[in-house]
């Protein structure tokens, strides 16, 4: 039984890779060996790439210098975070919030098979990311040092304590964000949060890796001699990958004996994780007057809900609302200096640095494109919408509203900043923000009409409709190809006009535009809609 759930579980994991939602059919042999070879190219090649050339930095200067251990010590808390990380997500949805929880415990199953096969999950997917930072780790120390009998069987020792490591961390990290989510009402915008924290502190490493490793080079001895005095235990980690039997076998019995009571502890709370559903919050009726809304705000807010009902939809279509005020910030606080470097390339009387500025603005305004799958997303229940009693423009510009109010008060506030920045006149500092705003507006409706024109309704997953349709595509690079059309213009043919009167012609056509695809909508895309 054992082997069966173990099965079950990484058919779960791999289950996009065996069958084709989009389709709604396995797929191919030639399909599923792609998908393994794209899934080996992202892990092998791309990450494991990476933390191989950071093992080659450094391997042999702390080696030379007789730090080994603090070589070790580094990559494998690298792979530990790596992989604690990686499987969080996974540990809490399947180890504690499965949804076939339930379906199990009511089978005649035994409570240890259903444990067993969750951990052995839970380890094998972080196992799995840790390896990639982990093993080019001991592969490039081998081939640098020497691959002696000691230092390849305590190398391999050493991969094991931090698998094990990186269990403890995932069963202990998916519980707490297990119980997190449960208190909370909606949990589409924890699992919002919890990605941009870990896509944050990803680039933020990433970013300053190269001075890290450099700083680490330069001042190894005094960091070496701080962990051995303040934090002997990482010495005694890191003299493993060296081949020092007497830590390692220390460590493993440690962690031999965590990875028991895991076990244990588990198996005797698992029926009693599993079937918590939080707290209840008890609410007391008061009668009070309902208040009515328009068919507009009704369909505005039906709107509004299924986009933060879903963290793919926000994640993927609305990290500009984020994104482009703390751009707006982020100018106020570099911006002057990185507008004089500018202007010692571009002349001031020129205008080509505020051109630029206004195209950037554009740029961070494309950004947001939920209109652009959201009748897609409709799916099967798109006869919902089109048997409302409401005209079937207002259901369009619903959505398009909602990609207009979550971009435009971001860009404005955007373009204001740049606007406090720019040594300019003042039309051309009123047309930064009215040239981006109107680009807002004309995005909003050309993205829903472009929605209307290629949706998907037949998807059974809803990333097809959201990462994978035309529509959006076309609305992704479509805008990138106009922003990149206003700054080349400019600089290649229409400086002459000068930015004030080239910012005004292109704030004319943006608004004529977006009034001409709101026409649109209200005739010929309502009738496309209701004929859907």
């Amino acid at each position: 039984m054992l082997k069966i759930l173990i099965k079950k579980q990484f058919a779960e994991v791999f289950r996009a890779y065996f069958f084709d939602p989009k389709k709604n059919r396995p797929r191919s042999k030639a399909g599923v060996i792609g998908w393994f070879a794209f899934f080996a190219v992202i892990m092998v090649g791309l990450l494991g790439g990476v933390f191989t050339m950071m093992s080659i930095s450094l391997c042999r200067p702390l080696a030379d210098a007789g730090m080994g251990w603090l070589y070790f010590a580094l990559t494998s808390g690298v792979a530990i975070l790596l992989g604690a990380f990686g499987s969080v997500f996974n540990t809490f949805s399947t180890l504690y919030l499965s949804k076939d929880n339930d379906l199990l415990l009511s089978m005649p199953i035994p409570v240890k098979d259903i444990v067993g096969a969750r951990l052995a999950n839970v380890y094998l997917m972080g196992a799995m990311y840790a390896a990639t930072a982990s093993l080019p780790a001991l592969i490039v120390y081998w081939a640098v040092c020497g691959a002696t009998a000691p230092r390849v069987v305590c190398g391999v020792l050493l991969f094991l304590i931090v698998t094990l490591i990186v269990l403890l961390l995932s069963v202990v990290l998916g519980y707490v964000v297990a119980k997190i989510s449960l208190k909370l009402k909606n949990k589409s915008f924890f699992a919002v949060l919890l990605s941009l924290v870990f896509v944050g502190a990803y680039y933020f490493f990433y970013f300053r890796a190269s001075d890290i490793i450099r700083d680490i080079i330069a001042n190894a001895s005094v960091y070496g001699e701080r962990i051995k005095g303040s934090a002997y235990v990482l010495y005694l980690f890191g003299r493993i990958g060296e081949g020092d039997w007497g830590a390692a076998a220390a460590f493993l019995a440690a962690m031999a004996a965590v990875a028991a009571g895991i076990w244990t502890v588990l198996l005797r709370s698992f029926t009693g994780i599993v079937t918590s559903s939080g707290r209840v919050e008890r609410v007391r009726y008061v009668e009070k007057a309902a208040k009515a809304k328009s068919p507009f705000g009704a369909l505005l807010g039906k709107e509004f809900a299924r986009f933060t009902s879903s963290p793919n939809y926000m994640l993927n279509t609305g990290l500009g609302t984020l994104l482009v005020p703390a751009s707006g910030v982020l100018l106020l606080i570099k911006g002057r200096e990185i507008i004089g470097a500018l202007y010692g390339v571009f002349s001031k009387e020129s205008g080509s640095v505020e051109v630029l500025l206004c195209a950037l603005l554009c740029v961070l305004a494309s950004i947001n494109d939920m209109a652009a799958p959201s009748v897609s997303l409709e799916g099967k229940s798109l006869w919902i919408a089109q048997s409302l009693p409401v005209e079937e423009k207002t259901v369009l510009r619903a959505k398009m509203s909602v990609q207009l109010l979550t971009t435009l008060p971001p860009v404005l506030f955007a373009a204001a900043c740049a606007a406090a920045i720019v040594d300019a006149a003042a039309p051309v500092r009123v047309l930064l923000c009215v040239t981006p705003a109107a680009y807002a507006f004309f995005l909003a409706a050309a993205d829903t009409l472009v929605g209307v024109k290629m949706p998907i309704l037949n998807w059974t997953n809803e990333l097809a409709p959201i990462k994978q349709s035309g529509a959006v595509v076309i609305a992704l690079f479509g805008s990138w190809l106009i922003t990149a059309a206003v700054a080349a213009l400019y600089l290649l043919l229409a400086h002459p006009l000068g930015a004030a009167a080239y910012l005004g012609i292109w704030a004319f056509v943006f608004a004529a535009a977006a009034a001409a695809a709101l026409r649109w909508l209200d005739t010929r895309g309502a009738a496309q809609f209701r004929a859907l």
